[in-house]
């Protein structure tokens, strides 16, 4: 299990209702995708940090090691804002208001990854997917997301131990034994992909599969007060910033 799966596994919000968080993550993202960088993407980014370490309980060294990789995007993504191709500062050269553009757009998406974030160390991909079919998504659609999702798992666990093994056996010693061995561990997961899925195939058959993967899925009730208290964060972030950008800034 991936940590982001066990950190929500193990959340404080583990027992709320999907649409709660939902909502909140996804109204995080919303408001610092919409709101202008400075303040509103800091201001978003900074409650959404007070959220994950204070009332969701993330601890920080396992919030950093998930929140590191779409960063690296973020950065990604804006460093060719620095520079413009052609005209007449020469083939390369800094753009005009390249680092304001740059830094604002870094400012949103790691506001709005953060948003994302908190939805994903607070709710388990197995409490979402069997309410998908409650909200219209067909059934199969859900079936073969839950089946891939428990197969990733599978897959990911059996790469660990060929890796394992491999180091055992000094598979790393050279550039062409790492080589050889990162071909021979391609070609063992396609293998034992196949595998696992003709067992999975095999194993819900035996059980008598018609179509429909049916799940026990935790009861919880939508908290109004809860509810109220996003929304109540979202507006104050709103009018925060504005007041900030038009009577400070």
């Amino acid at each position: 299990m991936l940590p982001i799966d066990a950190a929500a596994h193990s959340s404080r919000w583990r027992r709320r209702h999907p649409v709660e968080k939902a909502v909140l993550g996804l109204g995080l993202t919303i408001t610092a995708v919409c709101l202008p960088p400075w303040p509103g993407a800091v201001l978003v980014a900074s409650a959404t940090l007070a959220v994950l370490l204070g009332p969701a309980g993330v601890a920080p060294r396992r919030l950093w090691r998930a929140f590191r990789i779409p960063l690296g995007f973020c950065v990604t993504g804006a460093v060719p804002l620095l520079f413009a191709v052609g005209g007449p500062g020469g083939a390369v050269s800094l753009a005009p208001g390249g680092p304001v553009h740059a830094g604002q757009l870094l400012l949103r998406t790691s506001a709005a990854s953060l948003g994302v974030l908190l939805f994903a160390f607070t709710t388990p991909v197995s409490d979402v997917l069997p309410r998908l079919v409650r909200a219209g998504v067909p059934a199969p659609v859900v079936d073969v997301a839950l089946v891939m999702y428990r197969i990733s798992f599978l897959l990911l666990d059996s790469v660990a131990r060929v890796r394992q093994a491999q180091a055992a056996r000094l598979g790393a010693t050279s550039r062409a034994a790492a080589w050889r061995s990162l071909a021979g561990l391609g070609a063992t997961a396609f293998v034992r992909a196949f595998d696992r899925a003709a067992r999975l195939h095999t194993g819900l058959a035996g059980r008598g599969y018609d179509g429909t993967l049916r799940v026990l899925v935790p009861r919880s009730k939508i908290s109004r007060p809860f509810l109220c208290g996003v929304a109540g964060l979202l507006t104050a972030l709103v009018l925060l910033t504005l007041v900030l950008e038009r009577h400070v800034l």
